[in-house]
């Protein structure tokens, strides 16, 4: 069963049920999205409702586990290393025209915009936990003296 962008908004407390029910309402006869009658009506941030609907897509999205799967040179082409870290992301393969990135759950907003305005391709999600994630970032993307306490000071600062 899917989850809904209202129900993440009220677990989070940025939302009441009742404000819940007004947007649900508005949204009926107006056609609107949830998401921009939140903002609208009560005041939500663009960056709070842009992290619920990750957290929606997140729920839903294909998991992997990026160590058992090889990417695709080509995609792999797609990005920088540096690009590859900072924003979490691990090009795997060209699907249907689409690229598919893995990420971990907490880095898909960031790593959502860094697609829309860098990868010159439609990309498509998937999840991957993180370490598994930084695994295989170790793997295709590595740096050079970067050590693993790094690695866990990174984990923390994409956590927060």
């Amino acid at each position: 069963m899917s989850v809904r962008l209202g129900e993440i908004l009220v677990a989070r407390g940025l939302l009441s049920e009742s404000q819940r029910g007004r947007i649900l309402e508005a949204q009926k006869s107006s056609g609107r999205p949830f998401g921009v009658l939140a903002e609208q009506m009560f005041g939500l941030s663009p960056r709070d409702v842009e992290q619920a609907w990750a957290e929606q897509f997140a729920h839903e999205a294909e998991r992997i586990d990026p160590t058992a799967v090889v990417p695709e040179p080509q995609a792999l082409a797609c990005i920088e290393r540096r690009q590859a870290w900072q924003f979490r992301v691990l090009p795997m393969r060209f699907e249907h025209g689409e690229l598919v990135m893995a990420t971990d759950a907490v880095s898909l907003p960031r790593a959502m915009r860094f697609a829309g305005w860098r990868v010159g391709a439609p990309c498509w999600f998937v999840i991957a936990d993180p370490e598994p994630l930084s695994t295989a970032l170790r793997t295709f993307y590595p740096m050079p003296g970067f050590q693993p306490g790094q690695l866990q000071a990174l984990l923390r600062q994409a956590m927060n």
